[in-house]
């Protein structure tokens, strides 16, 4: 997700009326504030201005745009942080909050990166098939639990495959899919 900054772009001019309303001057259009949060998962970076004064005003719209989410949805700020936040205004770390905040968050979002690596890389096809093969063992257990054999080991039974053919059979299956996908993956 490469932001305007990460490509070399400058930021999109977003302009905030009297009225409320919030102009976006590359698209030429009105935009919500929906918009903003959307823009901002997605990782355009903009700058909102004050269209009479020319001010930057977007830590104020980005800080509305935290108190609508929280308000609207499930709160991602604990009471307790935002206690400790209030108590560092006016403190001497002041100045040091935001770049130590801003650190942490890239730590974070890092670290979030690598564990959906790992999780990928954990999650192969030779995991998806022990998986599988654990799915049919316990479906397997489950019937024989729940569906007595019938007449305990007559002709019937012995006509069908037993557990093992059919657990080497989906192995063969399982064996033939991957070869499948390790040959769409080359």
């Amino acid at each position: 997700m490469a932001s305007n900054e990460d490509r070399g772009e400058d930021p999109i001019i977003i302009k905030k009326y009297a009225n409320r309303r919030l102009y976006n001057t590359q698209s030429s259009s009105y935009i919500t504030l929906d918009d903003l949060a959307r823009m901002t998962r997605e990782g355009v970076d903009f700058q909102v201005l004050d269209a009479k004064t020319g001010n930057d005003i977007t830590h104020a719209i980005l800080t509305q745009i935290i108190r609508e989410e929280e308000a609207n949805g499930e709160q991602m700020l604990p009471v307790s942080f935002l206690r400790q936040l209030i108590s560092m205004y006016g403190n001497s770390m002041q100045a040091l909050m935001p770049h130590y905040l801003e650190a942490t968050m890239d730590n974070f979002r890092a670290n979030q990166a690598k564990m959906q690596e790992a999780f990928k890389s954990s999650m192969s096809a030779d995991a998806f098939t022990k998986m599988a093969e654990n799915n049919m063992a316990m479906f397997q257990a489950a019937a024989e639990a729940f569906m007595p054999k019938a007449g305990g080991g007559s002709a019937k039974a012995d006509s069908s495959p037993s557990a093992e053919d059919e657990l080497a059979e989906l192995r063969a299956q399982m064996k033939a899919m991957q070869d499948k996908l390790d040959k769409l993956g080359d």
